[in-house]
């Protein structure tokens, strides 16, 4: 396992994110694929969140990211999605006759925790690791 280490955190937090262009529109290709996939990744370094997978289809994007605590999925995604659309509209001018709203990136997303424990192995772990006599509102039952 890969465990990342923060001031006084040690930690392994992970996200599969997908989000999708507003009204589904394939305009993820080419240049604009191509910078969109620039621009997640200096977003995503700039808040120490590191990618571990990605793929720019033409209308949404995948990644599979490990992002510190401190960062909730909704911030990770208001952060990516933000800088993402901004930055795109102001290279790219013919966006804005597409996304008369200013709104590059649809409303939701996709998230999904990914980790390698499961809940039988964390109840185990703690059924082995009490004090002799254990007060009962700890005990977890079987």
């Amino acid at each position: 396992m890969d465990y990342r280490y923060g001031s006084h955190t040690v930690f392994r937090i992970e996200y599969h994110f997908v989000w999708v262009t507003k009204y589904r529109y394939k305009v993820l290709r080419g240049d604009v694929g191509e910078r969109v996939r620039e621009l997640v990744r200096q977003t995503c370094d700039a808040f120490e969140i590191r990618i571990l997978k990605g793929v720019v289809s033409a209308d949404h994007i995948h990644i599979l990211v490990s992002a510190p605590p401190e960062m909730a999925p909704s911030e990770i995604m208001r952060r990516i999605k933000g800088r993402t659309a901004s930055k795109l509209f102001e290279e790219f001018p013919a966006l804005k006759k597409r996304y008369w709203g200013w709104h590059f990136w649809a409303r939701g997303y996709f998230c999904a925790t990914v980790g390698e424990l499961s809940e039988e192995m964390i109840k185990q772990y703690l059924e082995h690791h009490f004090e002799p006599d254990p007060a009962a509102e700890f005990r977890v039952e079987p």
